[in-house]
């Protein structure tokens, strides 16, 4: 009976031992896999910068801009707090969205221009790929953020050579809402003026700074929109 009692524990500790091995090597392997997965994203964020740094083209002036808003973009005017869509803009008048939003990125391209003067002449073009402001509902209650992206390529004027690859832009503005949004409206700062504004000092930084713009803006609506 003992010999048969030791037996039987016996087998039970190799029983646990068994069920405990793959266990642990399941976290220890998951554990190893988040690991793997942010140094390899510190990776390419650090090759993205060194990237950047590589291209950058100094002291340049703007000798030529062209704006691409592509038709395949896909409007919403619906008001909801989160219209679906690449582009959800309010700040004009109800009409072409594309080429209000267009014409937006033209004048602070040429606002910027008229403040670079750098022995470099470029063709800056720039490519949207999204442009979301408020709906109305978002903009008289909780506010937002405005979240626009684009491309920006620098070329030779004369000949088109690529000077700088396309590089992606991503921005955010915080949005004003409710009573702070009246106000803003009020004194003349509406969210055209304010986005227009926000992007040439966004592309005056894109341009005269070794890695380009960096959005720092890391708040809730900011966050809420990623999702």
């Amino acid at each position: 009976m003992k010999k048969l009692r030791i037996l039987l524990a016996a087998i039970a500790a190799v029983s646990v031992s068994a069920c405990a091995g793959p266990q642990m090597a399941s976290r220890n392997a998951t554990a190893t896999s988040e690991t793997a997965q942010n140094l390899q994203a510190t990776s390419v964020q650090k090759q993205n910068a060194v990237e950047s740094i590589a291209v950058f083209v100094p002291d340049v002036s703007i000798a030529k801009i062209t704006v691409d808003v592509p038709k395949t973009l896909v409007v919403s005017e619906k008001n909801s707090y989160f219209p679906k869509g690449d582009i959800v803009w309010r700040g004009d008048l109800f009409g072409d969205r594309h080429e209000q939003v267009k014409s937006i990125l033209m004048d602070s391209a040429k606002r910027t221009a008229s403040k670079l003067t750098g022995s470099r002449p470029v063709h800056m073009h720039i490519q949207v790929t999204r442009f979301h402001g408020l709906s109305e509902k978002a903009r008289y209650s909780t506010g937002g953020v405005h979240n626009m992206n684009f491309f920006v390529t620098l070329l030779d004027p004369v000949t088109g050579a690529t000077l700088r690859p396309a590089r992606e832009v991503v921005t955010n503005l915080d949005a004003f809402g409710g009573t702070a949004a009246i106000a803003a409206d009020a004194r003349g700062e509406t969210q055209k003026a304010r986005v227009t504004t926000f992007l040439e000092q966004v592309l005056r930084t894109e341009l005269t700074q070794p890695a380009g713009f960096q959005d720092q803006n890391t708040g809730f609506f900011v966050t809420l929109n990623k999702n």
